[in-house]
C-alpha cells in the first residue's frame, strides 16, 4: 500500500508479477500439504470437502446478506461477500506447519480450503463481472 501511495507507477508495474508470485507460493504450500499427507487426504477428502463447501457457502451468504441488511451499496455488498467468504488459507497452512508440525488432518483441511476458495472466489467474481453495476467502466 505504501508503494502504491508513493510510487504509483512502480506499483502498476509490479502488480501483475506479484499476483503471479503469490499464487505460485500458495500453490506450493497446498502442494506440500497434500504431498506430505496424501494417504490421509485419500481417507478423509469426502468429509473434508463437504465441510469446507458448507462452511464457505455459509460464509459467502453471511457476507452477502449482512451487507444487504445493513443497506450497503451493491459494490460494497460484493466486497463484503468476498472478504467474509474467502478466508486466508495460506496463513492457515503456515500456522499448521509452523506450530503444529504439519499435523496431517489440519493440513488437509487448510489445503482443500484453499483450493475451494480459489474455485468459489473465481466463480463469484466471474458471475459478478458479467453483471456490471451502474457506473462501472465498460
Amino acid at each position: 500500500m505504501l508503494i502504491s501511495r508513493f510510487f504509483p507507477f512502480l506499483a502498476d508495474k509490479i502488480r501483475k508479477p506479484f499476483k503471479i508470485f503469490s499464487f505460485l507460493v500458495f500453490i506450493g504450500f497446498v502442494g506440500a500439504a497434500l504431498g506430505a499427507n496424501w494417504k490421509i487426504f485419500i481417507n478423509v477428502i469426502g468429509i473434508v470437502a463437504f465441510g469446507v463447501f458448507i462452511h464457505n457457502a455459509l460464509a459467502l451468504s453471511l457476507g452477502y446478506w449482512s451487507g444487504r441488511l445493513l443497506g450497503l451499496e451493491k459494490r460494497d455488498v460484493r466486497a463484503v461477500t468476498i472478504e467474509v467468504g474467502i478466508q486466508n488459507s495460506a496463513l492457515g497452512l503456515v500456522l499448521i506447519f509452523g506450530f503444529f508440525e504439519g499435523l496431517g488432518g489440519m493440513a488437509i483441511v487448510a489445503a482443500w480450503w484453499g483450493i475451494w476458495h480459489i474455485i468459489s472466489g473465481l466463480s463469484v467474481a466471474t458471475f459478478w463481472s458479467r453483471r456490471p453495476l451502474p457506473g462501472d467502466p465498460a
